[in-house]
């Protein structure tokens, strides 16, 4: 992961050292790879490879090492920008839809983000457990994400009140890793339609559960 770190630094501040900023190619063809090992990755399968990637990015392998010099680098790269990503669709989420669909909708992008994230470990046989700051950033960005989502379904009295972030992003993984199937995605986006459903207010019934406390929002949290 250091090496990640390193390599970035280097490519963002080379104008520093050498008085020029990374080319526009360059920095296109980093873009390229990290989007093609999104989708060679989270299609998984025996075809999953560093190569496989370097040909969908239209790149040569030796372009994507020098991005990328390990696996962990690689790794890291895609992992990082999957969780800006969906960060930023949060937000965009909260101006653009119903509190419920918002909600429905960035939790079924982060099916992908988990399928990317499997997808990687097991084609380029990367040891998770030695990843456990970049999970630390990925868990705390994704629960104030999806806190901020929650809040605003609760407000609305679409979504009952003793549910946190916490909860649904526990769910979610289990939901992701209860199998490794083929097609195990779509059996996942079927069962999470099923639970935001089943976080629905009844309108015509009580809109919180008796004896079951209140969940602060994330802002008295924060």
């Amino acid at each position: 992961m250091q090496e990640a770190a390193t390599r970035t630094i280097e490519m963002r501040h080379q104008s520093v050292v050498t008085g020029r900023k990374p080319r526009a190619d360059a920095l296109r063809n980093r873009d390229r790879v990290l989007e093609a090992a999104k989708a060679v990755f989270s299609a998984g399968g025996p075809d999953a490879s560093l190569e496989a990637v370097a040909k969908r990015a239209g790149v040569g392998i030796g372009t994507l090492y020098r991005h990328f010099p390990t696996r962990e680098a690689l790794f890291e790269a895609v992992y990082r920008r999957e969780v800006e990503q969906l960060t930023e669709l949060a937000e965009q989420l909260k101006g653009e839809a119903e509190p419920v669909e918002a909600l429905r909708r960035w939790l079924r992008s982060n099916v992908e983000f988990v399928a990317t994230k499997k997808g990687m470990i097991a084609a380029l046989a990367l040891a998770a457990h030695g990843m456990s700051e970049l999970y630390a950033f990925s868990a705390d960005r994704l629960t104030k994400a999806i806190g901020g989502l929650l809040d605003r379904a609760i407000a609305a009295g679409d979504i009952r009140s003793d549910i946190g972030p916490e909860d649904v992003l526990r769910a979610l993984v289990g939901m992701c890793y209860m199998n490794d199937q083929p097609g195990w995605q779509k059996s996942v986006l079927r069962l999470l339609d099923v639970f935001v459903d089943g976080l629905r207010v009844r309108h015509s019934g009580v809109r919180h559960t008796p004896g079951v406390p209140r969940r602060p929002s994330s802002r008295a949290r924060s």
